[in-house]
């Protein structure tokens, strides 16, 4: 941590009047917490050369407080404290530059002084004053002999004096800037402590290792548990089911220093199991140096709740599915001993189980990922087509494409291509559907273009599977729709992140 060159009070300048008295002047005075610079050695250094430079058996730095005058260094004294009330710098710090008093035995103010009359014999003082940078006197640095002199101080030695006496107030505005530095960063690192103590989720940090050294009040709150120290230590608070497949992933994570992102179920203080989101984030690029700052969330409700709703999609699924075997098998009865009905009855048949298919990916039933994006397209698209007549084609580049991401892919082109088949290409027979795909660097270009058909025409108001294909391409893929009503039929151009498409 630097600091700036503290401010000093304008040589030759009086003390400011705001400052003389105690109230203010001693609020200033405290604020350089003097008591801790008893002995400092860089101002011993000064004070010596002070002595040395005025040729001085004695030399001190004083601070003067309510009561008394503190030495906090001296050289060649005995004490390190006389009461205010015959303190010779009591009255140099009021002044705008030096005071010396060559005899001061014979000096009507101070031959009183208990520094003069007692055994200190003090005889000698020459004193700069020491002035805040707010402008508050605080005290001198003095040079003291116990024989009088008959000559003053040269100008060189004068002006060395208040050099040495700006030194000194150097080193205690230096002094007062690292203490209140330091008191501001222990305040910030308590709120940041208190912050980190109120948050619902847990926090922690590791040094390379990785060793454990930091967890917020939340892990003690939950588990019921100290801290733990190293990774082998995680299994008592992890679902055994959950630990190894999680550790791989985490020492991947820190090989590489990238983000760890897991899910696993964590144990309760009470010996349940809850789920939460793990992540963790590496302080640099370097699997060596890296320190790694994480947190727990707890998502088990959330988790529930999808769980939930898959079961929900799934019984869905399944009756749809029935109800599609069922228009299957009504049309394959009604066309039984009809040779004549038997073309249109299986090509009827198979664009139904194709529908099927595509409802699978819609509802990510029984369907998982294709593998690729054109597979999936070829699913979704197979209804459409008519014998003899390529009405869809798909080209372009294969792109992997993951679990996740087919069903906001299949609800999206299962829309796009229900409204063609009701009002733009694919309701007409001549009318065909082209989609070609290009992956460009970290993006997936997607064209879809329609022609051949009746001329595409804006909707008047936004529906319902409109809004479904916007948030579909826009939250759950991250990407970007613009669409085109063309006179000769639809085209539009989707851009997706494709490392979305591989979630």
């Amino acid at each position: 941590m630097s600091f700036t060159e503290p401010p000093l009070w304008p040589s030759g300048t009086a003390p400011a009047d705001t400052f003389c008295g105690d109230d203010n002047r001693l609020t200033v005075l405290a604020s350089f917490d003097a008591e801790a610079l008893a002995g400092d050695e860089e101002l011993a250094r000064i004070t010596r050369f002070a002595a040395q430079l005025c040729g001085a058996s004695s030399a001190a730095v004083s601070l003067v407080d309510a009561e008394s005058q503190r030495f906090i260094v001296a050289e060649g004294l005995d004490t390190d404290r006389t009461a205010r009330t015959t303190s010779i710098c009591a009255h140099t710090m009021l002044r705008p530059d030096l005071l010396e008093i060559l005899d001061t035995a014979s000096d009507p103010v101070f031959a009183d002084f208990e520094l003069v009359k007692g055994p200190a014999q003090l005889r000698y003082y020459a004193g700069a004053p020491l002035i805040s940078s707010e402008g508050a006197p605080l005290g001198a640095l003095c040079v003291i002999d116990s024989a009088p002199r008959t000559k003053p101080l040269t100008d060189l030695q004068r002006e060395g004096l208040t050099v040495l006496a700006e030194a000194v107030m150097r080193r205690l505005h230096s002094h007062r800037e690292a203490n209140t530095a330091g008191t501001q960063l222990q305040a910030s690192a308590e709120r940041l402590q208190f912050m980190l103590d109120s948050v619902p989720d847990i926090a922690w940090s590791a040094a390379p290792g990785p060793v454990f050294d930091y967890f917020n009040a939340r892990f003690t709150e939950v588990t019921g548990r100290s801290v733990r120290k190293s990774v082998d230590d995680w299994r008592e608070v992890i679902h055994p089911d959950d630990f190894d497949a999680s550790l791989v992933k985490l020492e991947r994570a820190m090989s590489t220093a990238s983000l760890f992102d897991d899910e696993w179920r964590l144990r309760q203080a009470d010996g349940s199991y809850r789920w939460v989101l793990s992540r963790a984030v590496p302080s640099s690029d370097d699997p060596e140096t890296a320190r790694w700052f994480g947190t727990l969330t707890d998502i088990h409700d959330r988790h529930q709740l999808s769980q939930e709703r898959e079961m929900l999609a799934g019984e869905l699924a399944h009756r749809i599915k029935n109800i599609f075997s069922v228009i299957t098998g009504l049309v394959a009865l009604h066309a039984r001993g009809k040779p004549d009905l038997k073309p249109f009855a299986e090509t009827l048949s198979d664009h139904i189980r194709a529908l099927s298919r595509a409802q699978d990916f819609a509802l990510k039933i029984d369907a998982g990922p294709e593998g690729n994006l054109k597979a999936l397209l070829e699913v979704l698209m197979a209804p459409y087509g008519v014998p003899g007549h390529s009405a869809v084609s798909i080209t372009g580049d294969d792109v992997a494409t993951g679990a996740k991401a087919a069903t906001p892919l299949a609800l999206v082109f299962h829309e796009l291509a229900t409204n063609s088949a009701k009002y733009g290409a694919l309701s007409v027979g001549e009318g065909s559907l082209s989609i070609d795909i290009i992956h460009a660097g970290e993006t997936v270009q997607i064209a879809w273009r329609e022609s051949g058909g009746p001329a595409a025409v804006p909707p008047t108001e936004t529906g319902f599977g409109s809004r479904l294909v916007k948030m579909a391409v826009e939250n759950q893929l991250g990407g970007s729709l613009t669409q085109d009503w063309r006179e000769i039929g639809l085209a539009a151009d989707i851009a997706i992140p494709a490392d979305r498409l591989l979630a």
